[in-house]
Parts: C-alpha cells; sequence; structure tokens
C-alpha cells in the first residue's frame, strides 16, 4: 500500500481525519444557484459582484486561492489590493451569467 492509499484508508477507518483541511473553498459563490432567494428563481440575477462583498452566505463562502475545514467553520484567502481601487478583492471580478459571453466570465486583468 502507498503512503497515499495508506492516509485515504486512515481516513475512511477515521483512524486519522487527512480530509480536514483542504481546498474547500470556492472562488465563486455569488450569483449562482446555491445562494437563490430570488423570489422567481433568477439566481443570475439575484446579485451583482459589487453586492457580493455586503453579502452574508448562507451554503458557503468564496475567497481567492482559499482553504477551509471540510464544513467551512473556518476559511482562509487572499485579499489583494491593487492600490487604485477603493475595496481590497476579497473575491474575482466577474459578471453573471447572462452578461457574460459564456456564463459566469471572470474579468480580472492577469
Amino acid at each position: 500500500m502507498t503512503p497515499e492509499e495508506l492516509r485515504l484508508q486512515q481516513d475512511r477507518d477515521r483512524t486519522a481525519y487527512w480530509k480536514r483541511w483542504g481546498p474547500y473553498l470556492s472562488d465563486r459563490q455569488w450569483g449562482t444557484v446555491r445562494e437563490d432567494y430570488s423570489p422567481h428563481g433568477a439566481a443570475w440575477d439575484y446579485f451583482s459582484h459589487e453586492q457580493s462583498r455586503s453579502r452574508t452566505y448562507r451554503w458557503g463562502e468564496d475567497g481567492i486561492a482559499g482553504i477551509s475545514d471540510s464544513r467551512q467553520r473556518l476559511c482562509f484567502a487572499i485579499a489583494l489590493w491593487n492600490g487604485n481601487d477603493p475595496i481590497l478583492k476579497e473575491r474575482l471580478f466577474g459578471l453573471t451569467g447572462p452578461e457574460g459571453n459564456h456564463g459566469e466570465d471572470v474579468k480580472e486583468y492577469y
């Protein structure tokens, strides 16, 4: 058994909790069907990127290059500032499904 197979077996047997921390944090939680509270099921139009920084999510969290525990009780992600914008970048800027060319488009400069 390889070391990785051993770790997976230990996790299945619950003798070690190898999957407690990981890349479980979504790059994008805002404007998706997971957070649809719109009156007519219009998840993609319900709230914009500008509104996302003022919202608390019920079913998850998002962040740039984030990690969290397996239940997202504690989440870590980086925040960036480009020196010009009035806000820290806590999530990638993007467009909602109907606004973008192919659904969810990220419009950051890389």
